[in-house]
């Protein structure tokens, strides 16, 4: 997986980290460094899966869950969890080189949206129909490359229909990475291809009914368009590691019934 296929994942699925030193085990404190505006993730009000899984894990280990909020742009992992602020990141992709991760807590896959009355039915990448259509994609930066779905689109000659949204947006608006789903309920774009978690937030709270399907084939060349989902430590806590392997483990039900509750599409 190549980093710019990451950052697109990661800024797009919420990223939020948990302090885990031995003061603060001490005091009995589980600090969690979190986006306070990235729905369906995290946000100030503490509305978000990842906060709520925060709080889930908190419980069990007999501690309380003090946040320090970050927005989530590049350089978050150095600036908190390399930085030694932060020692455990709640949502990174399986086998993110800037971290060691846990064990996938949930596999997720990105999803083709559409107004359910446009009747489009659109799920290969390979719809002729995506030809015609205005085609939104989250971008990390200026370059289309850096999207999975704007690889595949290119590498099939559709580069002129992609309208990028990037991910990052405008922080003074309430959940950035939300524009892109939005620009599908106001017609701005005929389907957007989404981080699934993301988009089944926001279409199931959409003024007008969104149609979701996963994204097929699930690998376009070296683009995968399914991702586990674990946690992350600093590469030699190994010690961290494992107590989050035992964690999620132990609390599976209750962690896939708070997915669950947000809709998170769930692949196998």
């Amino acid at each position: 997986m190549t980093r710019t296929i990451v950052l697109a994942i990661v800024g797009a699925c919420g990223i939020g980290a948990v302090a885990w030193s031995a003061t603060h085990h001490a005091t009995g404190s589980l600090r969690v460094c979190a986006d306070p505006n990235n729905l369906p993730f995290s946000n100030a009000r503490g509305e978000g899966f990842e906060n709520r899984l925060a709080e889930l894990i908190a419980r069990d280990l007999g501690k309380r869950v003090e946040y320090t909020w970050w927005a989530q742009r590049r350089g978050f992992v150095r600036n908190t969890l390399n930085a030694g602020t932060c020692d455990l990141i709640v949502g990174v992709p399986e086998g993110y080189g800037m971290v060691r991760t846990t064990r996938p807590y949930y596999r997720s896959t990105y999803v083709f949206v559409t107004r359910r009355d446009r009747g489009l039915h659109i799920n290969s990448l390979d719809d002729p129909a995506l030809r015609t259509l205005r085609v939104g994609v989250h971008l990390i930066g200026d370059d289309y490359a850096n999207s999975p779905a704007a690889y595949s689109l290119a590498r099939r000659g559709m580069s002129t229909n992609v309208v990028g949204y990037t991910v990052y947006g405008d922080y003074a608006q309430p959940n950035p990475p939300a524009r892109l789903i939005e620009a599908v309920a106001n017609k701005d774009i005929d389907v957007a291809v989404a981080w699934g978690p993301l988009a089944s937030y926001f279409a199931r709270t959409s003024r007008v009914p969104l149609d979701l399907r996963p994204v097929t084939p699930p690998r376009d060349g070296p683009m995968s368009y399914v991702f586990d989902i674990a946690m992350g430590v600093r590469r030699r806590d190994s010690t961290a590691s494992a107590l989050m392997d035992r964690e999620i483990t132990r609390l599976r039900p209750r962690i896939d019934s708070v997915l669950t509750s947000y809709g998170v599409p769930l692949a196998r």
